[in-house]
């Protein structure tokens, strides 16, 4: 058991890790400050270039016919999540600093990588993952950033004065859609080069969040964020993550149940149903909010992230050695 525990902890979450405690430290000050941010946001663009030229436009037809099995995907990560997250904010002595970043890590789309990975683990559909986590990722580009302007403005207080301001949609045009969109259209012509260079995009994809997490961490640190964080509130913090998750996963099983699934496109649903992606929204966060507010707002988002992990390796394992069981029982 304490292997699986360690074997979850990656060397990016490390790396990540690392960062905030480069920024605690040594954050970024004056026009250094600025040459980060600039250079953050130029990750941010070749990121989002490089996820539209690696999408290919034939999965997106394919993964239409299982169209249930997507919808509720979808639903849980869009619907679901934040209806219980607005619930979350709402619970007595939650400080409206935390409740933004509560509400905009349930607004997040489904991860990619890890959904596809711990589906294969659990002998769920891959194929059915691929497209799930995929659609759940393009449509996040805009349904994330107008769910933080509808919830986190309509909101309120629990949003903690948090909405999408012109310049911040001037932001994701340029800095996600464009890009996402541009890459797309060239796939034709680079889409090869970026399928022979995976190493590549991983590189831009953890190296931009790195990029995003320092800069704002260290801007959330010169306005005193270690001041106004004590360890109680970090442990609040990962309680409400662990109930979070725990809610959702419990409630995806309920729903594939309902619906009859397979097990194994159940598996996709409780998989990619219950993600929230670091790789979106870390770039999201530093393209929708102050830089003073980021650091702040990723806390919770970081926290989930492993959490997420820890919980969803193990329950993967837990599938995908139950698996095996109970064909050689049905085969006797």
């Amino acid at each position: 058991m304490i292997q699986r525990l360690f074997s979850v902890f990656e060397p990016f979450v490390l790396s990540l890790l690392g960062t905030v405690l480069l920024a605690t430290v040594l954050p970024a000050r004056g026009g250094f400050a600025t040459f980060m941010g600039h250079l953050a946001e130029a990750g941010i663009v070749l990121l989002f270039f490089l996820h539209g030229a690696k999408l290919s436009r034939d999965a997106i037809w394919q993964g239409l016919r299982n169209w249930p099995l997507h919808l509720a995907v979808l639903a849980s990560t869009f619907l679901l999540f934040p209806a219980i997250g607005l619930g979350m904010v709402h619970l007595p002595g939650m400080d409206p600093a935390w409740a933004s970043g509560i509400l905009f890590l349930t607004l997040l789309p489904s991860t990619v990588q890890s959904s596809i990975a711990f589906t294969a683990i659990a002998r769920g559909n891959v194929a059915a993952a691929i497209c799930s986590a995929s659609f759940s990722n393009l449509l996040g580009i805009v349904l994330t950033p107008a769910l933080v302007a509808l919830v986190m403005q309509g909101a309120g207080g629990a949003g903690g004065g948090s909405g999408v301001s012109l310049a911040s949609i001037e932001g994701i045009l340029l800095q996600l859609l464009a890009p996402f969109v541009l890459g797309h259209l060239l796939r034709p012509w680079i889409g090869d080069f970026v399928g022979r260079h995976k190493s590549l995009v991983t590189t831009v994809d953890r190296g931009s969040i790195l990029l995003v997490v320092y800069t704002a961490f260290g801007a959330a640190v010169v306005e005193g964020l270690w001041s106004r964080v004590s360890p109680g509130d970090l442990g609040r913090l990962m309680l409400l993550c662990l109930l979070l998750l725990g809610v959702v996963l419990a409630a995806t099983y309920l729903i594939a149940r309902i619906m009859r699934l397979s097990p194994e496109d159940a598996i996709v649903l409780q998989f990619c149903g219950s993600k929230k992606s670091l790789a979106s929204g870390v770039p999201m966060a530093g393209v929708l909010f102050p830089a003073a507010q980021v650091g702040v707002i990723l806390l919770p988002v970081m926290l989930f992230h492993q959490i997420q992990l820890i919980a969803c390796a193990m329950l993967a394992r837990h599938y995908g050695e139950r698996a095996p069981a109970e064909e050689a029982s049905e085969r006797a």
